[in-house]
């Protein structure tokens, strides 16, 4: 027999309909950059394991890739240094390595809700509580810091925050950010704060959490910035004392991040910014498009996403996210289901723009076929 914890679980509705998905769809689906990885960044790698450097290193990661992520937060922190940062094998692995170390059974953590599918499971496989707190359509899908702070009781141990977000491409300005700092020193709480979309932004400038509180740990990630999904490779950047007890949990994972990623990370913290900046110009030429194509089809609701490659639609057609999904896979398009991210996706699908104009086109031309056919019906 299986333990408890297996059966509180399952395999996220982003994962069912990519596998289900018949061959050549059009992939508005899975959240991963269309991209290969810069240049610098692929030499890097494959002269890592031509010379050797595939063997195990240390727990924390190595030191020169620490000190170079380190450097990227000393403009919030000028105090930031190697012994802040651990490596780990992905973000998501990351925010598992934060879940053991941070939650005990009977603790409560407040989750977004619509909000990325780990951070309620990874509580409950600790035996807390997910408490779901509201990202507001009408607010830009920002919290309502009111709501929030009714929602702490005396067994909140932390708040996971998401800027920008998965899914809504929502983006934390800067005040909202010093306001949930306070709200985190005035009720104890720890907060987690997933950034791994921090490069990817549009409309206004990334508020990180870190050096604004030391009530924080930041989950970040090579995956999006550097189009690295393939090689999991990611980042833990938290208080010393905590990154202690990080380290710790990060060690019976996996023992050690994967060395021949790691110098191909470095090689992209040092030298790909350009590409960094010509990516993030393509999606925001992409967002434009999809956001107006959107607002074209009738009973379609859009909030435009000032980050991420994500865009959120409500839509009004009398069906649930779940069929209006499986209609279009079988149209040949995918999508996710809005309420694979929480109940207040139930008439949200997640539309991914990380895929090319021509395939965008694609797949909207499908979409409004349908929303037509609906309209009709």
């Amino acid at each position: 027999m299986v333990a408890l914890r297996a059966r509180t679980v399952e395999i996220s509705g982003i994962r069912r309909m990519f596998e289900a998905a018949p061959p050549n769809a059009v992939n508005l689906g899975l959240g991963e950059p269309d991209f290969d990885p810069p240049p610098e960044v692929i030499e890097a790698i494959a002269g890592a394991v031509r010379n050797g450097m595939n063997h195990y290193g240390p727990s924390a990661g190595l030191a020169a890739l620490r000190d170079k992520v380190a450097e990227r937060y000393a403009d919030r922190d000028p105090k930031t240094n190697r012994e802040n940062v651990i490596v780990t094998g992905s973000g998501s692995e990351g925010l598992m390595a934060v879940a053991m170390t941070l939650y005990n059974p009977s603790d409560e953590v407040l989750v977004p809700n619509p909000g990325f599918v780990l951070y309620g499971p990874h509580a409950r496989l600790m035996g807390a509580t997910p408490v779901p707190y509201a990202l507001d359509e009408h607010r830009g899908f920002l919290p309502d810091l009111d709501a929030v702070e009714r929602l702490v009781s005396r067994r909140t141990r932390a708040i996971v925050v998401n800027s920008p977000s998965n899914p809504t491409g929502g983006v934390f300005p800067s005040k909202l950010v010093d306001d949930l700092c306070r709200l985190a020193e005035r009720h104890d709480l720890t907060i987690v704060s997933d950034e791994v979309y921090d490069e990817i932004v549009y409309d206004r400038p990334f508020a990180s959490f870190w050096g604004r509180t030391d009530r924080v740990v930041i989950v970040n990630s090579f995956s999006k910035n550097l189009a690295m999904t393939g090689w999991h490779i990611g980042y833990l950047v938290a208080p010393r004392p905590l990154a202690l007890e990080l380290n710790k949990m990060h060690y019976h994972i996996m023992a050690c991040p994967p060395t021949p990623a790691q110098i191909g990370a470095l090689a992209g913290l040092t030298e790909s910014g350009r590409t960094v900046r010509a990516m993030r110009e393509e999606f925001r030429a992409r967002r434009d498009l999809i956001v107006r194509r959107l607002r074209r089809i009738p009973g379609v609701e859009v909030v435009s996403p000032g980050g991420a490659f994500y865009v959120f639609p409500r839509f009004r057609w009398g069906t649930t996210a779940s069929e209006l999904a499986l209609a279009l896979l079988r149209r040949g398009v995918i999508t996710t289901p809005g309420d694979a991210f929480g109940s207040l996706g139930a008439d949200h699908l997640r539309l991914s723009f990380a895929t090319s104009r021509a395939q965008l086109e694609k797949g909207l031309g499908i979409l409004a076929d349908y929303a037509r056919e609906a309209v009709r019906a």
